[in-house]
C-alpha cells in the first residue's frame, strides 16, 4: 500500500513484491525491512503471517512486522512466520499489559512501539487504530508511556507528512529523541535522498525509514545509501562480490 496522510492506495500485494523486487540486492541497501498490516477493521493476522512466511524465503535482512497483534498467539504467529521483531500501536493504549507480556516473553529488543501523530499548532495529538482514533495524548506522553512499558525502540510517524515527500517533522522527532532513552526511528515524509540524511544529522535519530523510495524508485534505496555515505554518515558496508562467491560455492 501507498499511504498519504494515512489514506491508502494499493500499489501491489506481497506476491507482486516477490515478483518485481530483487531482495538479494535490496539486502545490501537496507538494514531492516518493516512490513505493516494496514488492513482496516479487524485484521487477519493468520493470513498476514502466511504472506510473511512466503516473503522471507527471498528476503535475507531482518524483518519487523506488525498490525493487528492483540494476543501472544498473534505475536507467535508472526515470529514463527519469519519476523524478527514485532510492531505494536493500539495495544500501547488499550492493552498495556499485553505489551508487557510481549516484552517479558520475547525481550524488549523484539518489541517496537509505533506512534502516529498529527501536529496541532504548537502541540501534537497521537492516534491509534490505523490513525482513526485519538488518544488525547501528546507525542511526549505517548513516548514516555512506551518507554515505561519497556519497548526497545519507537517508530515515530507524522501523519501530516506521511506520503507527501516534504521530509520529516525534524523538530518533533528531535524533541522526542532527546526526551526518551530508547532509540527512535524517524518515519513519514521522505521523498528525496537528502531527507533521510537530515533525519540522522538534524533530528538526532539512529535510524530512518522510507516507503516512497522503496515503491517508486527502482534504485532508490541503493542511491539513498550511497548519498548518506557521501554525507559522511557511518553506514555498514558489505563486499557483494565476496558474498556472491560464497553463495555460488554453497550451491555447487
Amino acid at each position: 500500500m501507498l499511504s498519504r496522510n494515512f489514506r491508502l492506495q494499493s500499489v501491489g500485494d506481497l506476491n507482486w513484491l516477490k515478483d518485481y523486487y530483487d531482495f538479494d540486492a535490496i539486502a545490501f541497501s537496507i538494514d531492516e525491512l518493516v512490513v505493516l498490516n494496514v488492513e482496516r477493521g479487524t485484521k487477519d493476522v493468520a493470513g498476514f503471517a502466511r504472506h510473511l512466511s512466503e516473503l522471507v524465503q527471498n528476503c535475507f535482512v531482518p524483518l519487523t512486522a506488525g498490525g493487528g497483534i492483540r494476543s501472544l498467539d498473534d505475536a507467535f504467529m508472526l515470529l514463527n512466520a519469519g519476523a524478527d521483531r514485532l510492531v505494536v500501536n493500539t495495544p500501547l493504549v488499550r492493552q498495556p499489559q499485553l505489551v508487557k507480556e510481549l516484552i517479558s516473553t520475547f525481550g524488549s529488543q523484539c518489541v517496537v512501539a509505533s506512534i502516529d501523530y498529527k501536529r496541532r499548532d504548537e502541540s501534537t495529538e497521537v492516534f491509534i487504530a490505523d490513525g482513526s482514533e485519538t488518544t488525547n495524548w501528546t507525542v511526549e506522553e505517548a513516548a514516555r508511556n512506551a518507554e515505561e512499558l519497556g519497548v526497545g525502540e519507537i517508530y515515530l510517524t507524522c501523519m501530516d507528512l506521511d506520503g507527501t515527500g516534504q521530509g520529516y517533522d525534524l523538530k518533533t522527532i528531535r524533541r522526542i529523541a532527546e526526551t526518551v532513552r530508547v532509540p527512535v526511528i524517524a518515519s513519514g515524509g521522505v521523498g528525496k535522498f537528502g531527507q533521510l540524511a537530515d533525519g540522522i544529522e538534524r533530528a538526532g535519530v539512529l535510524a530512518v525509514s522510507t516507503a516512497h523510495l522503496f515503491n517508486f524508485m527502482a534504485d532508490g534505496l541503493i542511491e539513498a545509501r550511497s548519498h548518506m555515505k557521501e554525507r559522511g554518515i557511518d553506514m555498514a558496508e558489505w563486499d557483494i562480490r565476496f558474498n556472491e562467491e560464497i553463495v555460488g560455492a554453497l550451491q555447487s
